[in-house]
């Protein structure tokens, strides 16, 4: 498994991403044959969140035998300090660790909550007292807006960024570019969602085979693959692809394999953008 680094730090992290969901609603004993076999593939950055069901349940027990040797990140959803350290605390407990290597603000998408966060008393201040006591070693945030993520990173040095970077949010609908280039400019790593999204769900389709995703993922694989290596051709560190272990093992293979998109196959893609309703636009 191919790796880069986080940020301006020494730390090597994979550039294919453990997303959480992968384990939530299995048995124990799936979580933790998953979970290794990622390990054993050569996976070391494992992301999870409260949000996502039982995942942090899951994933405590099954990382037990490898966390030293993993680059393990969570988030909040909480906005105020009160909130926010007491999901903190609960996400130590059920994951069964003391420490988390990145804790991010999770899905940072309105105005309000930008400056929730950020006042006197919000969930800026948990991560920042978190921080200073080593229960977390890096910050950062994720989010779905573009205009949002600009702005945090202008008003706190965050470590990373979680957001979408995919094809054909980038060709139909100018949307993460702009937050890429403004965290190359400020230093802050870059860490991708969505990279083998295609499109949004059409009224009534059936989702039954990707019960996970709340998007419409591409599911032809060497499309698939071609998606997933266009997000890894941009200025990123690593990309979690979605919870679904089919298009999980298919990322495995990019990761292992992986080579920059050519011009022509930017060009391919293109043409396959066309049409697609992405799931996420930017209105400037």
């Amino acid at each position: 498994m191919q790796k880069r680094p986080f940020g301006q730090t020494e730390e090597m992290i994979s550039i294919i991403g453990f997303g959480g969901i992968l384990v939530t609603n299995t048995e124990q004993s799936e979580a933790n044959k998953i979970s290794r076999y990622a390990f054993d593939q050569g996976i070391n950055y494992y992301d999870v969140a409260p949000a996502y069901g039982n995942a942090e349940e899951r994933l405590g027990p099954a990382i037990q035998d490898f966390r030293s040797d993993i680059f393990l990140a969570c988030k909040t959803g909480k906005r105020s300090k009160v909130e926010a350290l007491a999901e903190l605390h609960q996400s130590l407990e059920k994951l069964k660790t003391d420490y988390f290597d990145l804790y991010q603000l999770h899905a940072m998408s309105s105005d309000s909550d930008l400056e929730e966060v950020l006042s006197v008393g919000g969930a800026m201040e948990a991560l920042i007292e978190a921080r200073d006591k080593g229960i977390v070693r890096h910050l950062g945030f994720s989010a779905h807006s573009v205009e949002v993520a600009v702005r945090l990173m202008d008003q706190f040095d965050f470590d990373s960024v979680l957001f979408p970077v995919n094809w054909v949010n980038y060709f139909e609908g100018d949307f993460g570019p702009q937050v890429v280039e403004k965290a190359q400019q400020k230093g802050v790593t870059r860490l991708a969602l969505k990279g083998m999204a295609k499109r949004k769900w059409s009224e009534g389709e059936d989702r039954s085979a990707f019960s996970k995703c709340w998007y419409a993922p591409v599911r032809n694989e060497d499309e698939a693959k071609l998606a997933l290596r266009f997000t890894l051709s941009q200025p990123i560190t690593s990309a979690i692809p979605p919870g679904e272990s089919a298009l999980f093992d298919w990322a495995l293979d990019v990761g292992r394999e992986f080579i920059p998109v050519t011009k022509e196959e930017i060009e391919t893609l293109k043409d396959l953008a066309i049409g697609q309703d992405p799931i996420f636009q930017h209105v400037a």
